[in-house]
């Protein structure tokens, strides 16, 4: 990861997405990102039941806790940094959770267009 801080979608220095439970590529709790990062786990999202239930449809289950890797599941309500194109994906299945946008990565952008974010930033007034 690169020394310099990460920026968020609005070119400000990215923030926190959560660290109960701790989240990001690199387990920093920000949804920073490298070359190292394919899956780009760029989005701070807002867990709902309907994405969790979509995410373990899809072969990912981020509910069931997994000890050896200190993972404790997640639930409705939890902040995590989700893979930009699952998201996406959830957004076309009318499953996509809201977004935190200051906690989101600039990155995202390659894949999400800011006006989809919009739609679902929960911190855009």
């Amino acid at each position: 990861m690169d020394d310099k801080p990460q920026l968020n979608l609005f070119s400000e220095i990215i923030e926190e997405c959560s660290c109960e439970p701790l989240t990001g590529f690199f387990r920093t709790g920000c949804c920073d990102t490298s070359d190292q990062d394919l899956g780009s786990h760029t989005v701070c999202a807002l867990m709902t039941e309907d994405f969790l239930k979509f995410s373990i449809a899809k072969g990912n289950d981020l509910s069931t806790p997994v000890p050896q890797y200190n993972f404790p599941g997640l639930k409705e309500g939890d902040r995590w940094c989700l893979c930009a194109n699952r998201w996406l994906e959830a957004y076309k299945s009318d499953s996509a959770p809201a977004i935190i946008a200051k906690a989101t990565n600039l990155k995202a952008l390659d894949i999400i267009p800011m006006e989809i974010i919009k739609e679902f930033a929960i911190d855009i007034v």
